[in-house]
């Protein structure tokens, strides 16, 4: 059963990333299943064992590799603290390999370079993330928030840091995780960092159901801030949004989610699945008093998603 929680990293958590190429579609099928709908729950879905047999599963010891594969649709903020959503099409990708999980997190990949331990043990997280941000890539549908002009895609690397307990609340297969990650931009497009805390509960509720809740905030430099809701002078004359300068970092969002996986083929560690999740994001600070929140947008952002996997 272990392993059944352990599926987190081959199960697919509909805020995984996607595997296609070309600018807008990309963005698309990434952003389709990604952090704004599970961007605390998903990451708790790769820290269960995959070779402890689940009740009901026998005695079988299950191949250490396994890959799920996802397809869906999400509804996702236009643009960070938007007022309106936009419906798309999304594909996903999540694993492990030698015992090391790798998943993403939104447009962010994680590679854990520690190998976890079955069992209802306390293991250890010390990865790397490779991301790319389409904040802004393309046209928004507000219009003055689009004549601010587009942005270009940000690349971001950076590690993370983690440990996580198996067997923690309602049977010693449940786990809890607790994870800090850090990115930074290398393509000069924000030239900032974001530092994200995460903490995640999943559990399953039968070999056929897991569930997960989890909660996460970013912290973020001050060229994200500038680059992302401040609006120049000449901004304010092409937009007609007010001037607006961020000087400083801070916390720029918090989030809760909800996440659940069912079984279509009778056990969530192979065959066919469907999955849903929803997310709840507020908007802090610096970064809801911004234009680009407080007058044209929200800074209550709601997103969630629904897809077919399969486990293999």
């Amino acid at each position: 059963m272990n392993r059944l929680l352990r599926t987190e990293r081959h199960l697919p958590a509909l805020d995984r990333g996607t595997f296609f190429s070309g600018a807008k579609f990309l963005r698309a099928l990434t952003l389709a299943l990604s952090a704004a709908v599970l961007a605390a729950a998903s990451p708790a879905l790769a820290q269960n064992a995959p070779n402890a047999a689940p009740p009901g599963a026998g005695g079988d010891v299950a191949d250490n590799n396994r890959i799920t594969i996802g397809i869906g649709a999400a509804t996702l903020p236009d643009y960070e603290g938007a007022n309106s959503n936009t419906i798309t099409p999304g594909a996903v990708a999540i694993g492990v390999v030698g015992g090391h999980d790798f998943f993403t997190r939104g447009t962010q990949l994680y590679v854990n370079l520690l190998k976890t331990q079955p069992g209802p043990v306390l293991n250890y997280e010390l990865g790397v993330i490779g991301a790319l941000r389409f904040q802004r890539t393309n046209k928004v549908d507000n219009l003055q928030v689009r004549a601010l002009g587009e942005l270009d895609t940000a690349y971001e690397v950076g590690g993370y840091a983690g440990v996580s307990k198996t067997g923690v609340i309602t049977s010693e297969y449940d786990t809890l995780t607790a994870r800090v990650a850090y990115v930074h931009d290398v393509s000069s497009t924000h030239d900032s960092y974001v530092i994200t805390p995460q903490i995640n509960y999943t559990t399953p509720l039968s070999i056929r159901t897991l569930v997960s809740l989890g909660a996460s905030a970013d912290y973020v430099g001050k060229g994200y801030g500038r680059t992302y809701f401040g609006v120049s002078p000449i901004g304010t004359r092409l937009s007609g949004l007010r001037t607006y300068d961020i000087n400083d970092s801070g916390f720029k969002n918090v989030n809760v989610s909800f996440f659940v996986l069912q079984s279509l083929s009778g056990d969530i560690r192979r065959g066919l699945g469907v999955g849903a999740g929803v997310l709840y994001g507020k908007m802090l600070g610096k970064y809801k008093n911004s234009p680009l929140v407080r007058d044209v947008g929200d800074s209550d952002q709601i997103a969630a998603a629904a897809g077919l996997t399969y486990t293999f």
